[in-house]
């Protein structure tokens, strides 16, 4: 385990600024680089938690405000019901080029900061799931780890409801690691048998996990936190990283 250090940038889109937070080993060494994209609530603390654990494995890891355009800079959505409907309101208010902007923004910034190897990996927790996944069809993008990913088999993250994550998954060329929980409602059984079914049409280089857990077993916080199932897959999940871009 390393020390680390904690910062944020600003990094600028077309949309205005971009708050990455960033948590970077101590040492003075160049290290493989993980986007780490958030659940609908933004930098929480359990994320921030996950991405300084992450880091202390030997990661450069970032975290990108996903709604930067709509909230100020620094903004957290709480875990309560007003929270939850304004991370799902922008969900689909977001368009999917801005989406895909903020990664290429990221990307950008990571294969020129002085403590990146360049090698990237994208990893995320339910929206942050899917937005790990559409990063995984980006350039410079080698690895993904997706946590119980949301809306890629009904198609309908960003504005007009209507991406094409599923569609393009044939043509990914990133390694991609997949975990989802069988008690997650919001991936049922038809849903995660469609993804697993186009990944396999398409030939794609992928692994996959199931678990009897819930939606957000990850989370270090409320009822559904499955402390036992987050250390296997975490280690899954540093297995996968250090094969892939380690």
């Amino acid at each position: 385990m390393a020390t680390l250090t904690e910062s944020f940038a600003d990094l600028e889109t077309t949309r205005g600024k971009m708050r990455v937070h960033l948590f970077i080993p101590d040492g003075g060494k160049r290290y493989p680089a993980v986007i780490f994209y958030s659940e609908i609530f933004q930098a929480t603390g359990p994320i921030r938690r996950t991405a300084a654990a992450l880091a202390g494995e030997g990661y450069l890891v970032a975290v990108p405000e996903v709604y930067h355009e709509f909230e100020p800079l620094g903004t957290v959505l709480a875990y309560d019901t007003e929270g939850t409907a304004r991370g799902n309101e922008l969900k689909i208010t977001k368009e999917i080029s801005s989406y895909d902007e903020d990664t290429d923004v990221a990307v950008a910034f990571l294969r020129e900061h002085e403590s990146c190897t360049g090698r990237i990996a994208s990893f995320g927790v339910c929206l942050g799931g899917h937005l790990a996944v559409r990063a995984g069809l980006r350039p410079h993008v080698s690895a993904v780890g997706a946590f119980y990913p949301t809306d890629i088999h009904t198609g309908t993250l960003g504005l007009g409801k209507c991406d094409d994550t599923l569609a393009r998954l044939p043509g990914m060329e990133a390694s991609l690691l997949i975990l989802f929980g069988r008690q997650d409602p919001h991936v049922p059984l038809e849903g995660r048998r469609l993804i697993r079914q186009t990944l396999e049409d398409g030939g794609v280089d992928f692994e996959w996990h199931e678990f009897n857990a819930a939606h957000a077993f990850l989370r270090d916080e409320g009822v559904r936190y499955n402390p036992a199932l987050a250390r296997v897959t975490m280690s899954l999940l540093l297995r996968f990283l250090a094969e892939k871009i380690g």
